[in-house]
């Protein structure tokens, strides 16, 4: 998942991004509101966190512009991101006006990061249609607080980028999905598009959610559009009939 640190005290904004990369998101930084707009211009988000407080353009206006400018709209039918506003501004009018303006979530300043990091993954869930922690496709199961995927209850020795493409493909069960738009959201604007490094990293994944019992492997390669995580090749064993 791809998130957009909007927030323009410097440190503050590296060190949410520094924590968020380590539990596996792909996050860009702007530390002004037209640095925002920038990036949300082309580069499409699953989360922005919006301090109000910015030098330039206002947190709201800025709000109210990615809920409302078709310029900032999402492309290939891609839910617009959530919103966490991340501000010093703790009066409840403030907050309403806030919610109004489009934010899915409010964090009022100071905060303990492992508040901030809880509210991201509850609003995450919300796109994937999920209630709890943990995501679930089959016997696949990727806890997102405890940061662990398992199949079959075999826990799975996955780095963070390929923890993060699996909560994707999972959050995006049986789609088919794209090496562009898998760069989009799991990769940060760093990422070079002309390496291969979504095939390279789709290929580690593949392999290591594949059992030795599976006559297809779980991730497909869809020649010519991209790849799709497959539910009916997760599905537990039948139990063996009793006679």
């Amino acid at each position: 998942m791809r998130i957009l640190v909007v927030e323009d005290e410097v440190e503050l904004a590296d060190a949410i991004a520094v924590g968020l990369r380590r539990e596996g998101y792909a996050v860009d930084v702007a530390n002004d509101g037209r640095g925002a707009l920038d990036r949300l211009g082309v580069s499409s988000y699953d989360l922005v966190t919006l301090d109000l407080n910015l030098p330039d353009v206002d947190g709201l206006e800025l709000a109210a512009r990615i809920r409302n400018d078709p310029l900032l709209a999402p492309i290939d039918g891609e839910p617009a991101p959530r919103i966490l506003m991340v501000t010093a501004r703790d009066g409840v009018g403030e907050r309403v006006v806030g919610l109004d303006e489009g934010a899915d979530d409010y964090l009022i300043k100071p905060f303990a990061f492992t508040e901030l990091s809880a509210r991201v993954r509850s609003l995450m869930r919300r796109d994937a249609g999920r209630s709890g922690a943990v995501l679930s496709v089959g016997e696949l199961l990727l806890d997102t607080a405890r940061f662990e995927a398992t199949r079959r209850g075999r826990l799975l020795d996955l780095t963070a980028k390929e923890f993060a493409l699996l909560r994707y493909f999972m959050a995006h069960s049986g789609e088919v999905l794209s090496q562009e738009r898998l760069l989009e959201h799991v990769w940060d604007e760093n990422a070079d598009p002309l390496t291969n490094t979504v095939r390279v990293t789709v290929g580690t994944l593949r392999r290591k959610l594949t059992r030795d019992d599976d006559v297809e492997a779980p991730i497909e390669t869809v020649i010519g559009a991209g790849y799709r995580l497959r539910p009916d090749v997760l599905v537990p064993p039948a139990a063996p009939a009793r006679g």
